[in-house]
Formats: C-alpha cells, sequence, structure tokens
C-alpha cells in the first residue's frame, strides 16, 4: 500500500513539474551542477606559447582557473611535441582536465585554404598560417591516420576527437568529408570516444544545391558523429545556434565559446562582443552540452585576452 501511495505521489510530482517545466532537459544545466561546470579554453588561443613554453602557459591557465582543455595541432605536431599520455600526465598534474583533441581532416592545398577566405584579412591570416605549415613536422589527418589518432586519444585518455578542419567547398569535398567522419566516428568509438566536428562559416554555405552543413548531418551517423559548434562562426555565417539546437537536439555536446567585434566582426574577448551567450546558455539543455572551450583566433596579447574572457564569462554563467 506504501509503494503504491509513494509511486502517486511521485506521478502526481512529476506531472505537476512537467507542466510547469516542460523541458527539463533545459534544467538540467540550470541546478546546482551548472554553478560546478568548468570553463575551458581551445589552446589554438595562445599561438606560439604553447610551442615555446608549453608547462609554463598550462601553468598559468591554472592560475587564472582554466579546468578543461582542448588541443589543437601546432608547430610541433598534434600533441605539442609530447607523447599524449605526458601530456594528459602534466595536465592533470596542475588540477586540469584535457577532454578534447582537434585533428585535422585532411591535408589542405594552398587553394582549398584560400577557398575558405571571405575577405582581404581572412586571406592574410591563411596566408600566414600556410607559411608556418611548411615548419611543421607531419602531423596526423583523420582521412589518412583515422585509427592511429583514436588509438593516441586512447593513450591520452582524452573523451573527443574533433575535426579541426576539412574542405567542403565542391560536392566531391563534401562526401569526402562524410567518408571520412564515419570511418573517424566508428574507430573512436571502438575505443569508448567520441568524434564530432568543429564548423566555420564555410559549412552554411550553398555549394552545388547543398548546404555542407546539413548534407555532413544528414549523412552521418548522429551516435558516432556530433558537432562541435563554434558559435561566433555560425552566428557570423547568419545561422542562430539556440536555432540548431532546436533542429538538431542533443548534437553539440561540444561549443567553442567565441566572441565577435561589433565593427570588424573579427574574434574578440568573451563579452567584449556582441554574441548574446546569456540566452545560448539558456538553451544548453537542448543542445546536449558537455563541454564549452573559449576560443579567441589571433589574439594579440593571448594571457591576457584568455583571462578577461575566463572572468566575463564566469559573470554571463554564474
Amino acid at each position: 500500500m506504501n509503494s503504491r501511495r509513494q509511486f502517486l505521489q511521485q506521478s502526481t510530482a512529476f506531472a505537476l513539474t512537467s507542466l510547469v517545466f516542460p523541458n527539463l532537459n533545459d534544467l538540467r544545466f540550470f541546478s546546482p551542477e551548472k554553478e560546478k561546470r568548468p570553463i575551458g579554453l581551445q589552446l589554438y588561443t595562445l599561438g606560439n606559447l604553447m610551442v615555446t613554453d608549453p608547462k609554463g602557459t598550462l601553468q598559468k591557465l591554472a592560475a587564472i582557473g582554466y579546468k578543461e582543455l582542448e588541443s589543437a595541432t601546432s608547430e610541433k605536431g598534434n600533441f605539442y611535441g609530447f607523447a599524449p599520455k605526458e601530456l594528459s600526465g602534466i595536465i592533470k598534474d596542475l588540477g586540469m582536465h584535457w577532454r578534447s583533441a582537434h585533428i585535422g581532416g585532411v591535408p589542405f592545398s594552398a587553394e582549398q585554404m584560400m577557398r575558405m577566405a571571405k575577405n582581404a584579412e581572412d586571406s592574410a591570416r591563411i596566408q600566414r598560417f600556410a607559411e608556418r605549415m611548411k615548419n611543421m613536422p607531419k602531423s596526423l589527418n583523420l582521412k589518412e591516420n583515422y585509427q592511429e589518432v583514436a588509438d593516441k586519444a586512447a593513450e591520452g585518455g582524452i573523451g573527443y576527437v574533433v575535426c579541426s578542419s576539412i574542405p567542403v567547398g565542391t560536392m566531391d569535398e563534401i562526401r569526402t568529408a562524410v567518408d571520412v567522419f564515419n570511418n573517424a566516428g566508428e574507430a573512436c568509438k571502438k575505443n569508448g570516444i567520441q568524434f564530432a566536428y568543429h564548423n566555420h562559416t564555410t559549412e552554411f554555405d550553398s555549394v552545388e544545391g547543398h548546404r555542407p552543413f546539413d548534407y555532413i548531418l544528414s549523412n552521418t551517423n548522429k551516435n558516432l558523429v556530433k558537432m562541435e559548434l563554434d558559435l561566433a562562426w555560425a552566428t557570423k555565417a547568419g545561422q542562430d545556434p539556440v536555432e540548431l539546437f532546436k533542429q538538431h537536439p542533443g548534437r553539440f555536446p561540444l561549443w567553442h565559446v567565441k566572441d565577435l567585434d561589433r565593427n570588424t566582426k573579427n574574434p574578440t574577448q568573451v563579452g567584449n562582443g556582441y554574441i548574446d551567450f546569456k540566452r545560448i546558455f539558456d538553451n544548453a539543455g537542448k543542445s546536449g552540452l558537455k563541454y564549452f572551450f573559449i576560443e579567441q583566433d589571433g589574439a594579440k596579447q593571448p594571457i591576457e585576452d584568455v583571462t578577461t574572457s575566463y572572468n566575463n564569462l564566469k559573470k554571463i554563467v554564474a
């Protein structure tokens, strides 16, 4: 009798809660747990600092308060010259977690990279990057090395492998991307890792009657291939991140929290631009958010900039 009474009480309470709060997924983010959700950083923001002084730079990030990190390919390869297990140990010893690693999809040609440019500033940035690439050791990529990438990610104990970029300027390139992602997703799953793809603005351009973003999500397994939504690039492309969450619920476990200057529309410190992060975080439940990483492309004073972004975002999500 008591069991039946308890069941009825619990059922009634749940029904009333559902009427008042119809989207319980959103409540998960705005619970006491929300305040514990740590702020992360994409290490690409730091530029050459992760090449010249990786350990000292990581110490500075820990002192600022960062707890979650996402790595990027550098002039010293995929893991800043360390073995994955070694890098993971350095990060853990500083009280942080290495959650995700960015890996290139395929080797870009100079022509493919330049097609991504939207203006003269983009072209100059891509040219500088192309020059740096000439001095970089050959890095792993997902088309040629997806199994090795998954194995190294497992060695480092990270939960996500993310394709940082891949050409999507023709339908042939888009179909190649789909094949690469499905293969990488399978390899990662075998190692207990989630694969995801990070967008720029080009995924929202029309290509031979198709939008790469839609084509990729429609032609990949939603459980094997998630998205890391770059909030700034999606916004710059005229997309509303919240609407994307509604269209593809649970497909965005990772975000890049990047802001854009009101005048130049270029990346700036989080909280100093025009993106409404409060509204986006209010809808985190629809996204399926697990981790988010501050990123600022072309940061002029990286440590100062990531300090400003950290302090501003802390106020926004508090």
